[in-house]
């Protein structure tokens, strides 16, 4: 039997570099990450804790499928704390990753056919996932003069409204963030158009400077923000996710992932709880503080390889570079540093299908010592 027309998407390429760094270390053992969002350290050890106890004293079998009350409730509050918010328990909903709620949300919102806006540079599943899903997507050309952000004028701008509008901020690969009044007017014309806006805020508190995140939902609660467990929190491989939503959607969601999944795994709900605890936050802070350590190095040094050209990061921890001085084939040129240096970079055809191939994303939430040893063998090869 033949595969369906819907599963011909574009690679993740991250994920094809990392089959290559596997090849790497086998052969070498001297592959140094910056490619991939994952940062070096483990879960809080609230969390941890949290789920040993767990595995040692309950059956751990399935939950209701909005997530269990607790978690729940600790999400809301995170957002009352960080945001002043007041957000019920009953309108969050609990996920496999934001990544399985992403894809839940357009099932329940969107029929095939129907157009999702989304930035470009912007993150590669999203894109393919739209894709996959039979919507189509509306690039936003997005560049250094909006900092690679869209904006509402921009949206006023467009032929024909799209059904969905999807953001992030801090963005992947930029690490750019809409500033609060953007942001605001953006939920605005939403609203006003009837196009859903779906806020990826997965990358919230992993803020540089005098940077500040707000969340769509201070704005308008016809918006989907969507959260995670894995960036902040370290918890990437617990594929714990949540939606705040509102009706009518959220009923629909719920039997959508009753369906397709049952319930987020449980162990990672109980983890995320103590993840999610103020005994957390000092840890978790320390991460931030070292990112933000990573992130003076990598500006300071990028010009020893000539490259000037990028939006400093405002959060999360990713650089996007133009590196059309050294290559106009990013994903070539990206296999090859690797062979010569044992540096993993991301290829901006990942992110930018149209002018990606003089890109490149570099990670620095590893420690500081791995990405100075990355950035000397670089300099010592490129420069």
């Amino acid at each position: 039997m033949n595969p369906s027309l819907r599963s011909e998407v574009e690679p993740f390429h991250v994920m094809q570099v990392l089959r290559q760094v596997a090849l790497r270390q086998a052969s070498h053992g001297d592959v140094v990450l910056l490619c991939v969002g994952q940062p070096a350290t483990p879960a809080p050890a609230p969390a941890r804790e949290a789920a040993v106890a767990a595995l040692r004293r309950e059956v751990l079998g399935y939950t209701e499928t909005a997530g269990v009350l607790p978690l729940r409730r600790a999400i809301a509050d995170l957002y009352r704390r960080r945001h002043g918010l007041e957000v019920s328990p009953d309108d969050v909903v609990v996920t496999t990753g934001s990544s399985g709620g992403f894809s839940t949300l357009l099932l329940a919102a969107l029929d095939p056919g129907q157009t999702v806006a989304m930035t470009n540079p912007g993150y590669p599943a999203y894109r393919n996932t739209i894709e996959a899903l039979g919507l189509r997507v509306l690039d936003l050309d997005c560049g250094h003069d909006t900092r690679f952000q869209p904006t509402a004028a921009m949206l006023d701008a467009l032929p024909s409204r799209p059904d969905a509008l999807v953001v992030a901020s801090p963005a992947n690969p930029t690490g750019t963030v809409i500033d609060a009044a953007e942001l605001a007017r953006i939920a605005r014309w939403c609203e006003a158009s009837g196009c859903l806006l779906i806020s990826d805020e997965i990358y919230h508190r992993i803020e540089f400077g005098d940077a500040a995140t707000s969340s769509a939902w201070q704005t308008s609660r016809q918006a989907v923000v969507l959260g995670s467990v894995s960036k902040y929190f370290s918890m990437t491989g617990y594929r714990l996710g949540w939606l705040l939503v509102d009706e009518p959607l959220r009923s629909r969601i719920d039997l959508l992932q009753g369906n397709l999944a049952i319930c987020a795994p449980t162990i990672s709900q109980v983890a995320a709880i103590g993840a999610l605890s103020e005994e957390a936050q000092p840890e978790l802070d320390a991460h931030v503080a070292r990112y933000a350590e990573n992130r003076d190095v990598l500006l300071r040094r990028l010009p020893e390889l000539g490259i000037t050209d990028f939006a400093p990061p405002d959060g999360a921890f990713y650089a996007y570079c133009d590196v059309s001085h050294l290559t106009r084939d990013s994903l070539t040129w990206c296999a090859d540093v690797l062979a010569r240096t044992g540096v993993a970079l991301a290829p901006g055809v990942d992110f930018d299908r149209v002018h990606g191939s003089h890109t490149v994303r570099l990670s620095f939430c590893g420690s500081t010592d791995d990405l100075n040893e990355g950035l000397d063998r670089l300099v010592a090869v490129l420069a």
